[in-house]
């Protein structure tokens, strides 16, 4: 059993709660799930979609990249240049199954002498795991390592679901959460431009039937819980799923 007894500091704490992460957390195997990863990843085909470089050897890298879900579709769709970064010891482990190129490193510290090196940064559910004082920083460097026209992508928990405070303490090493208006500003106030969010709902066409009767079901939900909001508030919100995505470019 682990002793938390001492007093920690910030390091200390994450360092001991992300040595084994992924079993602990995730349950994840020590081989690679690839017909999972297979599934998964037609789903981010219509998620990601216009976002991706055009170009198949774009330098790409996935921050917090757990076990290579994400690499594995971007090796798929035919791109070569591809780096992982995870501070997990076993996640990395299973990403180097896909890609030879991860390294296990805190993302903040990997990106600090990546100057204007990268095509296209991805986080899935990482920015929530950042204290708020990380956050601005991971932004700032995220804009100074992207080329221009450069592309980051983010995914992250909703603070506007009515479950996203379901997700926020589904997992101890969440810091926060955050709704899309208040990442476009931040990512504004970081540089970015041209940003665009999504929700992570249902993929309509192109997944499965039964993920077109979801996404049906889920359109008049969605029109249900803005009746809601529009009647307590006299607003719409823009994304009400309990999972995100929103992405900015630099020029």
């Amino acid at each position: 059993m682990n002793n938390f007894g001492y007093k920690e500091n910030r390091e200390t704490l994450r360092n001991a709660i992300y040595s084994s992460h992924g079993g602990d957390c995730h349950e994840a195997q020590s081989i690679f799930d690839l017909p999972s990863a297979k599934r998964w990843g037609r789903a981010y085909r219509w998620y990601l979609r216009g976002w991706l470089p055009e170009q198949k050897n774009a330098t790409i890298s996935d921050l917090g990249c757990g076990n290579g879900r994400l690499l594995y579709f971007f090796k798929e769709q035919g791109y070569t240049n591809l780096v992982g970064v995870d501070i997990s010891p076993d996640q990395v482990v299973l990403a180097q199954q896909v890609v030879s190129n991860v390294v296990q490193m805190n993302a903040l510290d990997w990106l600090t002498d990546k100057r204007r090196q990268l095509d296209l940064i991805v986080s899935l559910d990482f920015i929530e795991h950042l204290y708020r004082d990380e956050v601005l920083n991971f932004l700032d460097l995220c804009h100074a390592s992207l080329k221009p026209g450069g592309r980051l992508i983010l995914q992250t928990p909703n603070a506007d679901s009515p479950f996203g405070i379901a997700v926020r303490y589904g997992d101890i090493t969440h810091e926060c959460i955050y709704n899309a208006n208040q990442l476009v500003r931040l990512l504004r106030q970081a540089g970015f431009a041209d940003i665009e969010y999504r929700e992570q709902s249902p993929v309509p066409i192109g997944y499965s039937l039964s993920s077109t009767f979801r996404w049906i079901i889920w359109l008049m939900i969605r029109s249900g819980l803005q009746i809601w909001n529009l009647a307590e508030t006299g607003a719409r919100l823009p994304v009400l799923t309990r999972v995100f995505f929103v992405s900015g470019i630099i020029c």
